[in-house]
């Protein structure tokens, strides 16, 4: 009857209040309760771990359960990359990625287990860390131009190292070399650590690296930084210039991490973890560290980083195909 009131049954009010209030809202979202494992697929102790457990810390609280970081290190990112490709769908086992891991080294293997962009949900880039190029002070160049220029003079005879063949820095190298014109002895090494010994012990002249693992050494005058790999400076070492404001174009080379699922995880619980990543790199606090290592916080939008996995799969295949670029044995 018009204007009558409707009586609802109080069981019913009851129910419907439940279904309108936020937590049975989210149920739908809710990540398994048992421990949240993230997979780094380098050893602890280097910069993609570090930022791993930064990144790990804050989650614990955002979404009140426990997540670890767990290093399942080997084949350029692939041993990591097989076993989360294979994990169960609810959240439970993520993978931190390096670039490499989902845009080189499917292309520097004769065969790999996973694909990258079918066997992964792509959650949101975490930071970007730019690739540095850096000499000993006593080289006496004060720029890459400078460099270049010693190069075109004695070419092959600068020895330039990188963290291994295939490497994004080892790939810095490359485009750096071609837009210079110009050619250097790539040494590569099984890791940062000889490579930056090599350095500072005058067995090679120059090298390409993580800004992280650079960058105490390019405080203490150690060592010089000569150019930034990448589109933008980076913002612990905000008056060395950008290799493309020197001059050399197609140079950007960031060896940037992001958070992955297996793929046909529910897609609200990618939206929760999504969310939760977002307002972790967002504190001040967890930015602060980040930035103080030389790593720059960049969460996107899941579409965004889908994208972007997309792109440099098919531009690093590109380059690696170029220069008949071979991994490590």
């Amino acid at each position: 009857m018009r204007g009558a009131t409707v009586l609802w049954p109080a069981r019913l009010l009851m129910a419907l209040a439940v279904l309108l209030t936020p937590a049975a809202q989210s149920d739908a979202q809710e990540l398994p309760s048992r421990t949240i494992r993230m997979v780094v697929a380098f050893p602890a102790g280097g910069p993609a771990d570090f930022v791993a457990r930064v990144l790990a810390e804050r989650l614990r609280t955002l979404i009140g359960q426990n997540v670890i970081v767990e290093n399942r290190a080997g084949a350029n990112g692939a041993i990591g990359a097989e076993y989360v490709a294979r994990a169960d769908l609810d959240g439970s086992t993520l993978f931190f990625t390096t670039v490499g891991a989902v845009a080189i080294t499917p292309h520097l293997m004769a065969k790999v287990a996973y694909d990258p962009l079918r066997d992964f949900a792509p959650i949101t880039l975490v930071v970007r860390n730019t690739t540095i190029l850096v000499v000993k002070p006593d080289t006496r160049v004060a720029s890459a131009k400078e460099l270049a220029a010693l190069a075109a003079r004695d070419p092959g005879a600068i020895a330039i190292a990188s963290t291994g063949s295939g490497s994004m820095p080892h790939l810095a190298l490359e485009l750096y070399q071609a837009s210079a014109g110009v050619k250097f002895l790539h040494v590569p090494y099984r890791g940062a650590a000889a490579a930056l010994s090599d350095l500072l012990g005058g067995q090679v002249q120059g090298m390409f690296a993580d800004t992280p693992v650079l960058l105490s050494q390019i405080q203490g005058g150690k060592i010089r930084p000569l150019g930034a790999a990448s589109a933008n400076r980076n913002t612990a070492l905000p008056d060395v210039p950008t290799l493309a404001e020197q001059g050399f174009a197609d140079t950007n080379a960031d060896n940037w991490y992001g958070l992955l699922a297996p793929a046909r995880t529910p897609a609200p619980v990618i939206a929760r973890l999504h969310d939760a990543v977002a307002a972790a790199l967002a504190e001040p606090d967890a930015r602060e560290k980040l930035i103080r290592s030389g790593a720059m916080p960049a969460s996107t939008s899941t579409a965004e980083f889908a994208r972007l996995m997309r792109d440099e799969l098919e531009r690093w295949g590109r380059v690696v195909r170029e220069k008949n670029i071979k991994g490590d044995d």
